[in-house]
């Protein structure tokens, strides 16, 4: 928050020239080799889901989280009410800041932001913003591996992973998932190195990546939403809001999974091809394969490993550090 701070105040009172209200709210640049204009908007408007994942990370983080039921619910809404405005008011101060659209957009430094921070601010404080920009990035980086390595603690310690045995192990002096955060790191790593080669094979691991977890939000979204009148809320919940507010959500859903695997540029080559909708095929006929060959032999739902003693440990280990904070 104290960068996107930083970098909107700069770009708003340092620039000698900002472009009008017209060029940032109706301006138009389509080099997608798209005619139809909705279409275009339509996968424009894409860009929010990328920034708009990760919210689930208040639940992955739940138990380790003081009085779960409700900080965890409330730390996903918060999560997106600040996005929504931390990321209108960056937006609009990055847009504002836009000298020359053309030149920018083909910069030599081969990233166009960057590009409008030198053009707009100089060299010197640009660096500073860019400095600002990736320390941003390595700490989204930290906490996607913080919540990945709980989900495979979770699933691990249900028995759900191979090498479950190994992966839900915690680590005696940090008391923390330390296989699993291994684990995460490891296969992010892997995931990166084909964008080495190919920008084509990185858009595709991304599209996956944003499909994946938004079938994964919307998939109990759906099952409350099919329980009507039965399902029991917890202490922290929508109230009459929740059921139109899930069924919106739902839609939604469907609308853009099945933007994200239509093509993005035209003419459609092999190297512009969306391979998104192949690489979800193969993840969901694994999955599927794996519970029908195996798992659905054996899974028998979600189950807590470890002695009552190590709980009780974790648990007195949570409460202390959540009356320390309450005292700071």
């Amino acid at each position: 928050m104290i960068g996107v701070a930083v970098i909107a105040l700069v770009l708003i009172f340092v620039p000698a020239h900002h472009q009008s209200a017209g060029f940032v709210f109706t301006g138009t640049y389509n080099s997608t080799g798209f005619g139809f204009l909705p279409y275009v908007l339509l996968i424009g408007l894409l860009m929010a889901q990328y920034t708009y994942t990760g919210y689930d990370a208040s639940a992955h983080m739940s138990e380790e989280t003081h009085r779960a039921q409700v900080s965890a619910p409330r730390g996903m809404v918060w999560s997106i009410i600040i996005s929504v405005i931390a990321g209108w008011v960056l937006l609009l101060a990055v847009t504002f800041a836009i000298q020359n659209y053309k030149a920018e957009l083909n910069s030599a430094t081969g990233v166009p932001p960057f590009q409008i921070f030198i053009d707009s601010v100089g060299a010197k404080l640009a660096t500073l913003l860019e400095v600002v920009v990736i320390g941003a990035q390595f700490w989204c980086g930290m906490c996607s591996v913080t919540a990945n390595s709980r989900m495979i603690y979770a699933f691990s310690r249900d028995g759900a992973v191979p090498g479950s045995n190994f992966w839900h192990r915690i680590s005696p002096r940090t008391r923390t998932p330390t296989h699993s955060v291994w684990l995460a790191a490891a296969a992010a790593f892997v995931l990166g190195l084909p964008y080495l080669w190919s920008p084509t094979a990185y858009f595709a691991v991304t599209s996956i990546a944003v499909i994946g977890l938004y079938i994964a939000y919307v998939a109990p979204i759906y099952l409350r939403i099919r329980q009507g009148p039965a399902f029991q809320p917890g202490p922290w919940h929508l109230g009459r809001w929740g059921r139109p507010i899930g069924i919106i959500a739902v839609i939604w859903v469907l609308i853009i999974t099945i933007l994200f695997i239509l093509p993005e540029v035209s003419p459609v080559t092999a190297t512009t091809f969306n391979y998104a909708p192949l690489a979800v095929g193969v993840v969901l006929l694994y999955a599927w394969g794996y519970w029908m060959v195996s798992a659905r032999k054996w899974f028998k739902g979600p189950k807590v490993q470890g002695s009552e003693e190590e709980l009780l440990a974790i648990e007195r280990e949570l409460d202390r550090a959540a009356g320390a904070a309450e005292a700071a």
